[in-house]
Protein backbone atom coordinates (compact mmCIF):
# COMPACT_ATOMS: atom_id res chain seq x y z
CA UNK A 1 0.00 0.00 0.00
CA UNK A 2 1.37 3.29 -0.80
CA UNK A 3 0.81 6.23 1.96
CA UNK A 4 1.01 9.72 1.00
CA UNK A 5 0.31 12.13 3.95
CA UNK A 6 -0.43 16.37 2.73
CA UNK A 7 -0.63 18.94 4.74
CA UNK A 8 -3.55 20.30 3.10
CA UNK A 9 -7.06 18.89 1.39
CA UNK A 10 -5.99 16.55 -1.70
CA UNK A 11 -8.59 16.09 -4.89
CA UNK A 12 -8.52 13.24 -6.77
CA UNK A 13 -10.13 12.88 -10.09
CA UNK A 14 -11.85 9.70 -10.19
CA UNK A 15 -13.07 8.13 -14.39
CA UNK A 16 -13.69 4.55 -15.04
CA UNK A 17 -15.03 2.91 -18.36
CA UNK A 18 -13.56 5.45 -20.57
CA UNK A 19 -13.12 3.05 -23.44
CA UNK A 20 -10.82 5.85 -25.35
CA UNK A 21 -11.00 5.92 -28.86
CA UNK A 22 -13.18 2.73 -28.81
CA UNK A 23 -16.39 4.92 -27.57
CA UNK A 24 -15.13 8.00 -27.85
CA UNK A 25 -11.83 9.71 -29.48
CA UNK A 26 -11.48 12.21 -26.03
CA UNK A 27 -12.85 12.98 -23.04
CA UNK A 28 -15.33 15.81 -23.23
CA UNK A 29 -14.21 19.23 -22.37
CA UNK A 30 -15.61 19.68 -19.25
CA UNK A 31 -14.02 16.56 -17.36
CA UNK A 32 -10.76 18.10 -18.10
CA UNK A 33 -11.96 21.01 -16.37
CA UNK A 34 -12.67 19.19 -13.22
CA UNK A 35 -9.53 16.98 -13.94
CA UNK A 36 -7.66 20.70 -13.75
CA UNK A 37 -5.35 20.98 -10.06
CA UNK A 38 -6.63 17.28 -8.98
CA UNK A 39 -3.65 16.27 -7.14
CA UNK A 40 -4.12 12.70 -8.67
CA UNK A 41 -6.25 10.54 -10.80
CA UNK A 42 -7.39 7.05 -10.16
CA UNK A 43 -9.31 5.07 -12.70
CA UNK A 44 -10.83 2.09 -12.21
CA UNK A 45 -9.95 0.28 -15.49
CA UNK A 46 -11.37 0.19 -19.29
CA UNK A 47 -8.40 2.14 -20.08
CA UNK A 48 -7.72 0.69 -23.72
CA UNK A 49 -4.90 2.61 -24.49
CA UNK A 50 -1.29 3.92 -22.77
CA UNK A 51 -1.96 7.02 -25.16
CA UNK A 52 -4.66 7.96 -22.88
CA UNK A 53 -3.15 6.90 -19.68
CA UNK A 54 -0.14 9.01 -20.62
CA UNK A 55 -1.81 12.14 -21.49
CA UNK A 56 -4.11 11.41 -18.04
CA UNK A 57 -0.34 12.14 -16.47
CA UNK A 58 0.32 14.94 -18.02
CA UNK A 59 -2.18 16.34 -15.50
CA UNK A 60 -1.43 14.52 -12.68
CA UNK A 61 -0.01 11.19 -11.24
CA UNK A 62 -2.24 7.87 -12.18
CA UNK A 63 -3.60 5.10 -10.43
CA UNK A 64 -5.05 2.31 -12.91
CA UNK A 65 -6.08 -0.58 -12.47
CA UNK A 66 -6.74 -3.68 -15.65
CA UNK A 67 -10.05 -3.41 -16.77
CA UNK A 68 -12.06 -6.54 -18.44
CA UNK A 69 -11.36 -4.43 -22.23
CA UNK A 70 -7.69 -3.46 -21.68
CA UNK A 71 -6.20 -6.12 -23.57
CA UNK A 72 -2.85 -3.82 -24.67
CA UNK A 73 -2.21 -2.56 -21.09
CA UNK A 74 -0.10 -4.29 -17.97
CA UNK A 75 -1.76 -2.39 -15.33
CA UNK A 76 -2.51 -4.67 -11.41
CA UNK A 77 -5.98 -6.04 -10.95
CA UNK A 78 -6.56 -4.10 -7.74
CA UNK A 79 -4.60 -1.28 -6.59
CA UNK A 80 -4.75 -0.20 -2.69
CA UNK A 81 -3.70 2.93 -1.71
CA UNK A 82 -3.59 5.88 0.94
CA UNK A 83 -3.87 9.24 1.21
CA UNK A 84 -4.47 11.55 4.36
CA UNK A 85 -4.80 8.10 6.44
CA UNK A 86 -7.59 7.00 4.38
CA UNK A 87 -6.98 3.65 2.46
CA UNK A 88 -8.60 3.61 -0.74
CA UNK A 89 -9.14 0.34 -2.84
CA UNK A 90 -9.40 0.58 -6.46
CA UNK A 91 -11.11 -3.07 -8.55
CA UNK A 92 -12.39 -2.91 -12.02
CA UNK A 93 -15.33 -5.18 -11.65
CA UNK A 94 -16.76 -5.03 -8.34
CA UNK A 95 -19.24 -8.15 -8.66
CA UNK A 96 -23.11 -8.17 -8.55
CA UNK A 97 -24.48 -5.85 -6.57
CA UNK A 98 -26.35 -7.90 -4.02
CA UNK A 99 -23.77 -8.79 -1.41
CA UNK A 100 -21.22 -6.26 -3.08
CA UNK A 101 -20.73 -4.20 0.29
CA UNK A 102 -19.41 -7.96 1.93
CA UNK A 103 -17.36 -8.96 -0.76
CA UNK A 104 -15.58 -5.71 -0.90
CA UNK A 105 -14.96 -5.75 3.18
CA UNK A 106 -13.69 -9.19 2.32
CA UNK A 107 -11.50 -8.30 -0.65
CA UNK A 108 -10.17 -4.73 0.99
CA UNK A 109 -10.39 -5.22 4.79
CA UNK A 110 -8.67 -2.09 5.43
CA UNK A 111 -10.45 0.08 2.63
CA UNK A 112 -12.02 2.93 3.85
CA UNK A 113 -13.69 3.41 0.18
CA UNK A 114 -13.73 1.11 -2.66
CA UNK A 115 -13.39 2.51 -6.05
CA UNK A 116 -14.96 0.39 -9.22
CA UNK A 117 -16.14 0.62 -12.49
CA UNK A 118 -17.09 -1.96 -14.96
CA UNK A 119 -21.16 -1.07 -15.08
CA UNK A 120 -21.28 2.16 -16.07
CA UNK A 121 -23.80 2.99 -13.13
CA UNK A 122 -22.44 5.86 -10.77
CA UNK A 123 -22.54 4.90 -7.26
CA UNK A 124 -21.25 7.33 -4.15
CA UNK A 125 -22.91 5.13 -0.89
CA UNK A 126 -21.38 4.77 2.18
CA UNK A 127 -22.20 1.10 3.76
CA UNK A 128 -21.52 1.33 7.73
CA UNK A 129 -18.50 3.29 7.27
CA UNK A 130 -17.03 2.00 3.67
CA UNK A 131 -17.85 4.11 0.73
CA UNK A 132 -19.00 2.26 -2.43
CA UNK A 133 -17.84 4.81 -5.28
CA UNK A 134 -18.33 4.27 -8.86
CA UNK A 135 -17.80 6.85 -10.98
CA UNK A 136 -19.70 6.11 -14.12
CA UNK A 137 -18.44 6.81 -17.52
CA UNK A 138 -17.21 10.29 -19.02
CA UNK A 139 -17.39 8.50 -22.59
CA UNK A 140 -19.94 5.59 -22.76
CA UNK A 141 -22.69 6.40 -20.29
CA UNK A 142 -25.19 3.20 -21.74
CA UNK A 143 -28.38 3.38 -20.16
CA UNK A 144 -27.68 5.96 -17.33
CA UNK A 145 -29.24 9.78 -17.81
CA UNK A 146 -25.88 11.22 -18.31
CA UNK A 147 -22.11 11.20 -18.52
CA UNK A 148 -19.95 11.13 -15.29
CA UNK A 149 -16.72 11.15 -13.56
CA UNK A 150 -16.02 11.45 -10.00
CA UNK A 151 -14.16 13.57 -7.98
CA UNK A 152 -13.10 12.39 -3.80
CA UNK A 153 -11.83 15.18 -1.77
CA UNK A 154 -9.85 14.14 1.61
CA UNK A 155 -8.31 16.00 4.42
CA UNK A 156 -6.92 14.29 7.45
CA UNK A 157 -10.10 11.78 9.25
CA UNK A 158 -12.31 12.43 6.45
CA UNK A 159 -13.49 12.03 2.71
CA UNK A 160 -16.01 12.87 1.07
CA UNK A 161 -16.93 11.84 -2.96
CA UNK A 162 -19.07 13.04 -5.51
CA UNK A 163 -20.31 12.25 -9.35
CA UNK A 164 -20.06 14.92 -11.36
CA UNK A 165 -22.07 15.32 -14.34
CA UNK A 166 -20.92 16.14 -17.68
CA UNK A 167 -23.56 17.41 -19.55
Amino acid sequence: MQERIFSKMMLIGVLADTHIPKRARDLPPKAYQHLAGVDAIIHAGDVLTRDFLARLGEIAPVYAVLGNNDRELTLPPRLELSWEGAAIAVVHDSGPRLGRPARLRRWFPNARAVVFGHSHIPMNEWDDGLLLFNPGSATDRRRQPRHTMGLIRLEVGSIEAEIVPLD
